[in-house]
């Protein structure tokens, strides 16, 4: 497959639902909380890395 059919295949996966019907659009306490959730997360695992590697 060539970059090009790669790319324009890639940029219709934004299209595939209508934006008032993404839910991070129609809550954006839920957005809030997943993007917390999701921080705090990458913050955890960055964490043990690091105490894993000064061991």
């Amino acid at each position: 497959m060539s970059k090009e059919q790669r790319e324009r295949i890639a940029s219709l996966g934004g299209r595939s639902v209508p934006a008032p019907k993404r839910s991070f659009a129609q809550n954006r306490t839920l957005a809030s909380e997943a993007g917390r959730k999701g921080g705090q997360r990458s913050q955890g695992r960055k964490r043990a890395e690091a105490e894993a590697s000064a061991e």
